[in-house]
């Protein structure tokens, strides 16, 4: 049998290792058939956050149709490009795929509408941002092992599951949280799952959006993007319509995006010459990237997603409502702790301790940001609907 810590063959230079990893937070028993990313990512799907990814919403509530994506499916979409990417640059697929199936884990019900929501919710105590609870989710809140809490994953995977982080949080989150403070940069599987989640959902919600009508191809080609794949496609299928037209232009959307990322981050990569992963991190900016003449596209493709689809009125009719209800919840558990799940609760002592209205209303948000959408709604009516008892 072959050492179950060997590295991936064809691996670069500048792709992360496992047996170079920079460890985990707790000792850890040896792997056996695994290396230690693909210990990550089956302790990912296995993990409870990961499952209630099913019924959290992407675009579309998860009630309002079986056939649209969903935070589930959207991460399986990423990984599934970013693999393929990961690949074709010589890096670690299964880093890749792990940070992938990981990067939504500490997303709200009711998509971006939740999270702002909750955000604001949490202003007096620290605000709320879902990178940094996906990496809270597989610290601490996941409990599947005796001596410890979360997931233990790898520095790696942890480090590409924070896009993003205020100055002020960078401190406590120790190792991962450094690069914000000296400006650097993370390894590139983490860069390439970054840049795979844009390519991802830019694409699949105009999949979406016309599958509910919300967008309307003849008027999504006003963007000069899509009317030129619109006629890629009606040329080389003139007979072609329907949904089998809109998958043949989001095949090829994807496809631009992939090619053109695959062709910038090699010429880039080599212009700079990286011998390691260290060498990567050790950049003020990053190796992974679109070409400026696709970045203006995306750009001007996600302007108008955000104008014809998410302020949609029929979007925004249930982003008032998540609103609503995740304001509620806050606002009820933080009134009455007696309201919530014995495990969520703290004692009088503990909130009348200094920190302790700030650390009862971090128990909340965990809560509620775990909640799926039918789920919230269904606590929801619990607290407000006198008909609704238990």
């Amino acid at each position: 049998m072959s050492d179950p810590i060997q590295d991936p063959p064809g691996l670069a230079p500048y792709a992360c290792r496992p047996s170079m990893s920079r460890g985990r937070l707790h000792a850890d028993s040896r792997p056996d058939l695994r290396n230690a990313f693909q210990r990550d990512r089956d302790r990912i799907i296995h993990s409870s956050a990961f499952r209630r990814l099913e019924y959290k919403t992407q675009v579309f509530v998860n009630h309002e149709g079986d056939l649209f994506r969903t935070r589930l499916t959207h991460s399986l979409e990423v990984a599934q490009i970013a693999r393929t990417i990961a690949r074709a640059l010589g890096l670690n697929e299964d880093l890749t795929e792990a940070i992938a199936l990981a990067h939504d884990l500490g997303h709200t019900p009711f998509g971006h509408a939740g999270q702002a929501a909750l955000n604001d919710c949490m202003t007096d105590y620290g605000g709320f941002e879902h990178n940094l609870q996906s990496l809270r989710v597989v610290d601490q809140l996941e409990a599947r092992y005796p001596d410890h809490d979360g997931l233990n994953l790898t520095f790696e995977t942890r480090e590409g599951l924070v896009k993003r982080c205020p100055l002020a949080n960078a401190e406590r989150l120790g190792a991962v949280g450094q690069r914000f403070i000296d400006g650097t940069q993370p390894a590139l599987e983490a860069q390439l799952t970054n840049i795979a989640d844009e390519i991802a959902y830019n694409s699949h919600d105009v999949d979406d959006g016309l599958r509910a009508g919300l967008l309307d191809l003849d008027a999504l080609r006003g963007v000069e993007w899509i009317d030129t794949l619109y006629r890629h496609v009606e040329t080389d299928h003139p007979r072609l319509g329907g949904r089998r037209q809109v998958y043949r232009i989001v095949r090829e959307l994807i496809a631009g995006q992939v090619n053109d990322l695959l062709t910038t981050s090699r010429e880039r990569i080599e212009a700079a010459g990286p011998d390691s992963p260290a060498a990567v991190r050790a950049r003020q900016q990053p190796l992974i990237g679109f070409s400026p003449d696709m970045y203006a596209r995306h750009r001007a493709l996600k302007d108008h997603l955000m104008e014809n689809l998410y302020r949609h009125y029929r979007v925004h009719r249930m982003t008032t409502k998540a609103d609503e209800v995740v304001r509620t919840l806050f606002r009820r558990f933080m009134g009455d702790a007696r309201l919530l799940p014995p495990a969520f609760r703290t004692t009088p002592v503990e909130q009348s301790s200094p920190g302790g209205e700030r650390g009862q209303a971090r128990v909340i948000a965990d809560y509620i940001a775990g909640m799926t959408d039918r789920f919230a709604l269904e606590e929801y009516e619990r607290l407000t609907d006198p008909r609704k008892l238990t």
